[in-house]
């Protein structure tokens, strides 16, 4: 099993909607890295911690799960979406994505202050200046680090 982090900005999208969904599409992705994560990387079953971004205070806050394999977002071919990619054709799709299903909500939020002040994770992708990708892998001792923490 891998591990991964994936972010969204809570007034788009939160674990609180993630857990009330249940199970959802992980659309709008429009990093090429990003994408090529979730298409050639990601596995069912592989969990992944939920991240709060562009907020007060951003942060992990809960763990999901990968729950398809991957497939054409749909949201680039909707006229209507924010997302819509007029170059992309269904024959040849650009954009990928899984979907991922709740496990459960931290018992508090890990926060990225914390996490950057952590020796521990200094090595951590999240952690690095500049660091602006929505889809990550995180090793298997920065999981078992950052859940100590909860």
């Amino acid at each position: 099993m891998a591990y991964w982090l994936m972010k969204s900005e809570p007034d788009a999208y939160s674990i609180d909607d993630m857990q009330k969904d249940g199970r959802d599409m992980w659309d709008g992705i429009r990093n090429y890295q990003a994408r090529n994560t979730m298409r050639d990387d990601m596995k069912i079953g592989d969990e992944i911690f939920f991240y709060h971004s562009n907020c007060k205070e951003p942060g992990i806050v809960g763990i999901t799960r990968v729950a398809s394999e991957p497939y054409p977002d749909p949201t680039q071919f909707d006229k209507k979406s924010k997302y819509y990619d007029p170059k992309s054709k269904p024959d040849n799709p650009t954009w990928i994505l899984v979907d991922v299903e709740f496990v459960r909500k931290l018992s508090r939020c890990i926060s990225l202050a914390e996490i950057k002040a952590d020796k521990s994770l200094s090595d951590m992708i999240l952690a690095r200046k500049g660091n602006r990708l929505s889809v990550m892998p995180v090793s298997a001792r920065h999981w078992k680090r950052i859940l100590s923490l909860e």
